[in-house]
C-alpha cells in the first residue's frame, strides 16, 4: 500500500538521521491505519458484523463511517514516498518508465493476485458452510483477467476481495508521478523543478476541483491523484529552505476546493498532510520513537490489507455454521479475526510481498 523506498546509503549523513525518523513516523501511521481498516471490514461483512452492530451500535456505526477515512492517511504516505523515490527535492531522477512502472506492478500486483486467489478458496469454503449473500461468488476468466489487470472496477466486474481496489488505485497513482516526473525530466535541464511542480500542480488542482467532486470517477487514479500530491508536495516542502508561503499556498488550494465543496475524506487527508509537514519542517518527528510493535505492524500493513478479507470470511462462515452469528459470539469472533488476520499478514508479508517485492 506505499511507495517503494528509496535507499539511505546515497543520503548525505546528515538526512540520515531525519530519513530514519519518517519512517518511524510512516511505520506507526501504517499500523494504526491499517489496523482502523481491518475493524472497518469486520464490522461491514458477514453476519457477524450484523450481530455486532445489534450489541454495540456506537462503535460499530463509528468503525464503519469514520474508520474508512484511514485509507487517506496511505494516500499522503505513498505520495510522499513515491515523490522521494522518482524526484527528491523536486529533481527528477533518470528513468525507465516501462520498468518502473513493471516494477511497481510486481510489488503491488503479484501479492494482490495471490491474496485474491486465498479469496477465491475462502469465498468456496463460506460458501459451503453458509448463505450469506456478501460472499463472491464463483469467478469467471474475464473476472480473473480484470483483476490480474487491476481493472476490475474500471470494467465493472465485481471485486473478489476487499482491498483490491485500492491495488488498483495505487498502481496508478504511482503511474502517474512516474509519468509525470518523466515529462519533466525531458524538458531542459535548468526547467525540471519549475516543471514538475507546475504540472504535478495542474493534474492535482484539476483532481481536487473537478474530478474528485464527481463520483463517477472513484473507480480512477485521478479521482486521488490531488489527495497524492499532497503528500509529495510535503515531502518537497518540508525541506530545509523552502518557503514558509509555498506551504501556506498548498494549503489555501486545498481550504479553496472544499469551500468549493466540503468532502471529509480530502479534509482528512489535508490535516494529515498538515500535521507531516509541520513535524517535519519543525524536526519534531525526528524525535518520534521507533517502537518495535508498531514498526512491525507498520511493515506488515500491506499485507494485513490483502489477506484479512480471507480470513474474515472463514471466521464468520466456521462461526455462523458451528453457534450462530448472536450479540453474544459477534464480539469474541471478531476480536479472533482481527488477530488472527494480523497473524496471517505477518505470514503473508514474509512468504510473498517481501518475495515479490524482491
Amino acid at each position: 500500500m506505499h511507495a517503494p523506498t528509496a535507499g539511505t546509503d546515497a543520503l548525505p549523513r546528515a538526512d540520515r538521521h531525519d530519513v530514519a525518523s519518517r519512517l518511524a513516523v510512516f511505520d506507526t501511521l501504517k499500523a494504526v491505519a491499517s489496523q482502523l481498516i481491518v475493524l472497518h471490514h469486520l464490522v461491514a461483512y458477514g453476519p457477524l458484523a450484523e450481530a455486532f452492530r445489534s450489541r454495540v451500535p456506537a462503535l460499530s456505526d463509528w468503525l464503519y463511517y469514520d474508520g474508512r477515512l484511514a485509507v487517506q492517511v496511505f494516500f499522503v504516505i505513498g505520495g510522499f514516498l513515491a515523490a522521494r523515490a522518482l524526484a527528491p527535492a523536486l529533481q527528477p531522477r533518470p528513468l525507465s518508465l516501462p520498468a518502473v512502472l513493471w516494477k511497481r506492478y510486481r510489488r503491488l500486483a503479484l501479492p494482490c493476485l495471490t491474496a485474491v486467489l486465498v479469496s477465491i478458496a475462502s469465498a468456496a469454503i463460506a460458501r459451503a458452510l453458509t448463505d450469506d449473500p456478501s460472499l463472491p461468488g464463483t469467478p469467471s476468466i474475464g473476472q480473473l483477467l480484470a483483476h490480474a489487470l487491476l481493472l476490475q472496477d474500471i470494467v465493472g466486474v465485481e471485486a473478489l476481495s476487499a482491498g483490491v481496489w485500492y491495488v488498483a488505485i495505487d498502481f496508478q497513482l504511482y503511474a502517474m508521478a512516474a509519468l509525470l516526473v518523466w515529462l519533466a525530466s525531458h524538458t531542459g535541464p535548468t526547467r525540471h523543478a519549475v516543471v514538475l511542480a507546475a504540472i504535478t500542480a495542474g493534474v492535482a488542482a484539476a483532481s481536487l476541483f473537478v474530478i474528485n467532486r464527481d463520483t463517477g470517477w472513484d473507480v480512477a487514479g485521478p479521482y486521488y491523484f490531488g489527495v497524492y500530491a499532497l503528500g509529495a508536495a510535503v515531502c518537497w516542502l518540508s525541506r530545509p529552505g523552502r518557503s514558509l508561503l509555498w506551504g501556506a499556498a498548498v494549503g489555501a488550494a486545498v481550504l479553496l476546493a472544499l469551500t468549493l465543496e466540503h468532502r471529509e475524506r480530502v479534509a482528512f487527508a489535508g490535516c494529515v498532510a498538515l500535521l507531516l509537514w509541520g513535524g517535519l519542517r519543525s524536526r519534531l518527528l525526528t524525535k518520534w520513537p521507533d517502537l518495535p510493535a508498531l514498526a512491525f505492524l507498520g511493515r506488515i500493513s500491506f499485507s494485513v490489507f490483502l489477506i484479512h478479507y480471507p480470513v474474515a470470511m472463514l471466521v464468520n462462515a466456521f462461526v455462523t455454521r458451528l453457534w450462530g452469528a448472536t450479540p453474544d459470539t459477534a464480539p469474541p469472533a471478531l476480536a479472533f479475526a482481527w488477530a488472527a488476520s494480523v497473524a496471517a499478514g505477518a505470514l503473508f508479508h514474509r512468504q510473498v510481498e517481501r518475495r515479490c517485492a524482491g
